[in-house]
């Protein structure tokens, strides 16, 4: 009985280990991927960029809405766990670039359909 317990109480031990370590590569991770990021965008597209998370979000990092979330209002699962204003800088781009080619033709988009 006492084999046992010790073998229940070191499995318990050793996978609160690993889900220690796992959370603590997570944040390693999530403080490796919150560096800066710049873009490279015209004066034409910065300003598209400025009006849609203006209209979007107020400018927000934190703001949501449902599965939706920070400054452009993208969805949670294009973030990946990764609210940061650097990822959410990278992906907005990423996105708007793969979708519309531009942050000018994404805010002609916004301001027809009143979305992007």
């Amino acid at each position: 009985m006492k084999l046992k317990k010790s073998i229940v109480t070191l499995m318990t031990a050793l996978t609160m280990f690993g889900t220690f370590q796992v959370a603590a590569t997570q944040e390693i991770a999530n403080a490796q991927t919150t560096s800066t990021y710049k873009s490279k965008l015209s004066k034409a597209n910065l300003a598209a960029k400025k009006w849609i998370a203006y209209h979007e979000s107020r400018g927000s990092y934190t703001v949501r809405n449902g599965r939706y979330i920070g400054r452009y209002q993208l969805s949670s699962s294009y973030l990946h766990g990764d609210y940061s204003k650097a990822n959410q800088e990278k992906t907005a781009d990423r996105y708007v670039k793969a979708r519309y080619g531009s942050w000018v033709n994404a805010k002609k988009h916004w301001r027809a359909y009143g979305w992007y």
